[in-house]
């Protein structure tokens, strides 16, 4: 599909701009976002008429959001989450997730906005960029830990990642073999359970013989 493009869009082209994309990007993004309509000879003509007017509410909107940027770019926000002791969290952190945490602290964030490449996983300072505008982007940081004290310690630039006193070690260690011990009772039922049903039909079946003796 042709469209024209009423915005900059990175890597595909400036305002104004008539580009061929795959038909599904085209629907579901450039259209229902606004950044583009079909390239036909009646939107090309009215994209003419009103392209004084698309550069100026884009120069608006790139003012906006260069304020927006001098406040937040490079502010960081702890994120308190459960994790193992190799620093694995139990769940991620999502572009869901930071647009929820910049709205709370005073930013009206879009999760379309957040780039990640992948979601967050681990404990730790991770980069997230937040695109504003199409030619604003800027960075954030995610302090991830599971307690506020670990978050200070991190920003601090200490590795909370093994770093236990014996004590904490000892108590780890108690806490993983309750687990296991569960964790081996709930397998014995499940074996005893699915065990039962063979059992039962081998009463039955010896049963039937000593009707037929």
């Amino acid at each position: 599909m042709e469209v024209v493009l009423l915005e900059r869009v990175e890597k595909l082209g400036q305002m104004g701009d008539v580009v061929k994309v795959k038909d599904g990007y085209a629907r579901n993004y450039l259209l229902r976002q606004g950044k583009a309509r079909r390239a036909t000879k009646e939107n090309l003509a009215i994209f003419e008429t009103q392209r004084a007017q698309i550069e100026a509410n884009n120069l608006e909107a790139r003012k906006e959001a260069d304020a927006v940027a001098a406040k937040l770019d490079g502010t960081t926000y702890v994120v308190l989450r459960q994790a193992g002791e190799a620093g694995q969290l139990y769940g991620s952190v999502s572009p869901r997730d930071i647009s929820e945490i910049l709205t709370e602290n005073g930013f009206t964030v879009a999760r379309s906005q957040i780039v990640l490449n992948q979601p967050i996983k681990m404990l730790g300072l991770h980069d997230a960029t937040v695109r504003l505008h199409a030619e604003v982007s800027v960075t954030v940081v995610m302090n991830v830990a599971r307690s506020a004290d670990e978050a200070e310690r991190q920003a601090r630039g200490e590795d909370v990642i093994g770093d236990r006193t014996d004590e904490e070690q000892e108590a780890l260690a108690l806490a993983e073999e309750v687990f296991e011990s569960e964790e081996l009772a709930h397998e014995a039922e499940e074996t005893l359970s699915e065990e039962a049903p063979a059992e039962t039909a081998s009463d039955e079946a010896a049963e039937e013989e000593a009707k037929e003796d």
